[in-house]
């Protein structure tokens, strides 16, 4: 039996939010992987472990779900008045193949202190003490993300008291502004794409659902949690176990991607796993996270629940929170109108492990809606460093 020997990687594992991840260097990468295409998308399934029939990830670093089945890579930015270049891949547990036709809000928490520890940022910008401002060009969605890390002694301060529902430890508070997170050029149509803050979504074997369609952060979909027999406080077990529950977010997805322009057909969905979401609002009420919080209806504005990757997530993905703030900021929307349909710039929401806070800078200009930026504080920390190791011939 012919033996290949295991090649070793630079890598860092991270987490950043609510999210884990492997992240690279691209010039960490072999040399025919530094380049997008097929060589790449093998290499970091490899070392995520998938595709994984059994849904275990337990030959790769994965953690077999969407939260935990994440890959970034990084390089020093060409671009002017950024520091880093942040590419983000979204892998698939159960599929051989790697999504990037989005970002992880939650793991650009990370990012940042990866720059600033690997070289990635001018040592002139980086503070003693204080905070360093790391400007971040995404490149998947080509938008600028500024991160707001502490530092002590010359290091990235990861410790601290600051406490983020999803997350069991608190950490330093790591602050993130997505700069104009709306696609496109910023206005209302690029915004919204059927040019409407509530649509009609015909999903053939489901029902006709109203719909809020947004770009910001990432395309969502939002919908009343009642129209589809939910209340909004569910927990993971109540749609995760439910198959058909399952497929029917995954209808409304489908069709409402077609709607959005993302897709042409239905059948591409499946081509297209990372984006976009599928949220569903309620007023808000009482509830018990998975934590065994007790979340008052008093202490928050109104109820979220996504999914990603085909499962209802364990907290809320960072990007679907810029699209919850900026929704919530715009009068009409269905978040808005959950929330109260007051104007607001910021909103505190209850998901399945508890609340988040997120604020976004929305104004009307020449009649159309335009969101400046959306902020949020999330937290990060370096879990593991050295190499990753994948046969040589998985790639």
């Amino acid at each position: 039996m012919s033996q290949v020997p295991q090649i070793k990687i630079p890598a860092t594992y991270m987490r950043g939010g609510t999210s884990k991840g492997v992240f690279f260097r691209i010039d960490d990468l072999p040399e025919r992987a530094q380049q997008p295409g097929a060589a790449r998308d093998n290499l970091l399934l490899r070392v995520i472990g998938s595709p994984d029939p059994y849904g275990k990830h337990t030959d790769g670093m994965g953690g077999a779900t969407s939260s935990t089945s994440k890959t970034v890579l990084l390089a020093k930015s060409s671009r002017a008045e950024h520091d880093v270049d942040y590419l983000f891949g979204q892998v698939s547990i159960d599929k051989p193949f790697v999504d990037w036709s989005g970002n992880c809000g939650n793991l650009t928490a990370a990012v940042g202190s990866f720059a600033i520890s690997n070289g990635l940022v001018a040592a002139d910008k980086i503070p003693e003490n204080g905070i360093c401002t790391v400007r971040i060009w995404q490149v998947n969605i080509e938008k600028t993300i500024i991160a707001h890390v502490p530092m002590t002694n010359g290091e990235v301060q990861e410790t601290g008291d600051f406490e983020l529902d999803g997350v069991t430890f608190p950490a330093a508070e790591v602050q993130i502004e997505f700069l104009d997170p709306a696609d496109g050029d910023g206005d209302d149509a690029a915004m919204f794409p059927t040019g409407n803050v509530v649509d009609e979504l015909e999903v053939p074997g489901v029902a006709t659902l109203k719909a809020t369609l947004i770009n910001a952060g990432i395309p969502t979909i939002f919908v009343n949690a009642q129209d589809i027999g939910y209340n909004g406080t569910e927990l993971q077990s109540a749609i995760n176990s439910d198959q058909a529950a399952l497929a029917k977010f995954e209808l409304i997805r489908a069709h409402g991607a077609v709607k959005m322009g993302l897709i042409k057909n239905v059948a591409e969905a499946a081509a297209r796993q990372h984006t976009p979401k599928v949220a569903f609002v309620a007023p808000p009420a009482d509830y018990t996270a998975s934590s065994g919080k007790e979340i008052k209806a008093a202490d928050i504005d109104v109820l979220v629940r996504a999914l990603s990757m085909g499962q209802l997530h364990h907290a809320m993905m960072g990007t679907a929170a810029v699209a919850i703030g900026t929704a919530a900021a715009i009068p009409g929307t269905l978040v808005n109108l959950a929330a109260g349909g007051e104007d607001r710039q910021s909103v505190n929401f209850g998901h399945p492990s508890g609340t988040l806070r997120v604020g976004a800078e929305a104004a009307q200009e020449n009649g159309q809606w335009q969101v400046k930026k959306a902020i949020m504080s999330r937290s990060a920390r370096v879990l593991m460093e050295g190499w990753v190791r994948i046969p040589g011939d998985s790639f």
